[in-house]
């Protein structure tokens, strides 16, 4: 699954969605964790199934181990108090909330820290757009865009007009190492019903991810998107920018570094006062290039499905799920991977930058091959196509031929949509189905997203390149 951000309050048209995640939007392929095997929870103080001895459980935590957290949290929220900000985008003319996140102030001279999905329409849409920030106190004052980092989520703004030096967060230096299960807390305003802090533990970076993010044992919640997380001496370690929606305080932070690193870069920029999509594209170029360079250094690896093998990206760049015989098939044997990289971004009210890759194997011995001609026929023009553009890309121009890369003769349809803002920029779609056997066959689907065109195409020919027939001896 991806890692769904922790929007800011943003009001919709039909209702005030309380989790609105990019990423699921525009996830509908992606695989639900319930396809994954994964093993069953174990009630507490249970035998492993191997049967190796356990460890005793810890003693359960005393009344002064619970008041001493307490008073941690507490001195955590004073500490910080003066230092959050909540950040509000307001539409120019009306004057209304278009959205809501949280910040913190990491420089006398009023510079503040917060996610780039906070701000995106101050960085996308300034002369529709106005920000302010507000304190604990009250507090309001406008706020202007400095710099902003795409692939870590993260923005700069400035507080205008202030006469008095801000309130500051420090950072925890870098070559402090954070300990796994180390207690740390998260800042910030969810729900828009007042400022919070939330205690958590550290537990390492997650896997897999393109970008590094720290995997935070505690909870976030809408409007938390920005704010920072701190050690127990109050020093920023993070910033708060997305939970998974299917699990249970597992939620994730953007390392200190990269914001220490955009702050140095804003210190002493220009304020972002035009629509900002040429910068934007220019950082989302860098993100495909180096996406693309991983997928293509990182041979794929093979997966069986009978004499058929198909491609699967390494264990390192992607997740994958699989599914076998389904019974609502009866006479046919089909199985069935999905998998998607975590190398999503943020580029204002959408998300790009998503691989993902997906196959059907099938074997029908008894079908016949007219009914199987007919059944697989119709499994390839059920796959969705992006026939159709909206505001944010063209409709997608298609080209289908067959191709023999090897050993597997194919039929592969090539679709690409060009991003109307993004100059130079596509969403790609590999079709792929094998043509070789009257009652066997594998069809894949290979969907990349922001890609260059000519990236875009020699990650179809490696994809294209790997499928093989390996006939039985």
């Amino acid at each position: 699954m991806p890692f769904p951000l922790i929007r800011p309050l943003r009001l919709a048209t039909s209702s005030l969605v309380l989790l609105l995640c990019a990423l699921a939007a525009h996830a509908q392929n992606a695989p639900s964790t319930a396809t994954a095997s994964t093993p069953a929870p174990r009630p507490a103080g249970s035998s492993p199934v191997d049967g190796t001895a356990q460890t005793p459980a810890a003693a359960a935590p005393t009344a002064a181990d619970a008041a001493l957290l307490s008073r941690d949290a507490r001195r955590i929220y004073e500490l910080s108090r003066d230092k959050l900000v909540q950040i509000r985008t307001l539409l120019r003319n009306a004057g209304t909330q278009a959205s809501i996140g949280s910040g913190f102030f990491v420089s006398a001279d009023g510079l503040i820290v917060t996610n780039f999905h906070v701000a995106s329409q101050l960085a996308l849409e300034p002369e529709r757009y106005r920000g302010v920030y507000v304190t604990m106190e009250g507090q309001e004052g406008e706020v202007e865009l400095l710099a902003f980092d795409v692939q870590r989520d993260l923005a700069v703004l400035r507080a205008k007009g202030r006469t008095a030096a801000a309130p500051v967060l420090g950072f925890r230096p870098a070559d402090e190492a954070l300990a796994q299960g180390e207690r740390i807390y998260s800042l910030g305003n969810p729900l828009d019903i007042g400022f919070a802090v939330t205690e958590g533990t550290y537990n390492g970076l997650v896997k897999r991810s393109f970008y590094p993010r720290i995997f935070f044992g505690g909870t976030l919640n809408p409007g938390m998107s920005g704010g920072p997380a701190v050690d127990d001496a109050g020093r920023v370690l993070g910033v708060n920018v997305a939970k998974r929606l299917d699990g249970e305080q597992v939620s994730f932070l953007i390392p200190a570094e990269f914001a220490q690193a955009l702050v140095q870069r804003a210190a002493n920029a220009q304020p972002i006062t035009q629509a900002a999509h040429a910068e934007m594209t220019r950082q989302l170029v860098e993100h495909q290039q180096v996406l693309t360079d991983r997928f293509l250094k990182a041979p794929f690896r093979e997966q069986r499905h009978g004499s058929y093998r198909v491609p699967v990206p390494d264990d390192a760049l992607a997740r994958c799920w699989g599914s076998g015989r389904d019974p609502s098939f009866p006479g046919l044997n089909l199985e069935r991977t999905q998998c998607r990289a975590d190398s999503d971004v943020v580029a204002g009210d959408f998300n790009t930058g998503a691989v993902r890759l997906s196959y059907e194997a099938y074997n029908a011995p008894t079908l016949g091959a007219a009914r199987f001609a007919r059944m697989y026929s119709q499994s390839f023009a059920n796959e969705q196509l992006p026939t159709r553009g909206n505001r944010h890309q063209t409709a997608a121009e298609c080209t289908e031929r067959f191709v023999d890369p090897g050993s597997l003769p194919l039929r592969a349809v090539v679709c690409l949509s060009a991003y109307r803002k993004l100059t130079g920029l596509y969403n790609m779609t590999v079709l792929v189905t094998s043509v070789n056997q009257p009652t066997q066959g594998v069809l894949g689907r290979l969907d990349v997203q922001g890609v260059a065109f000519d990236n875009g195409m020699k990650l179809a020919s490696h994809y294209l390149k790997a499928f093989r027939w390996e006939a039985a001896p």
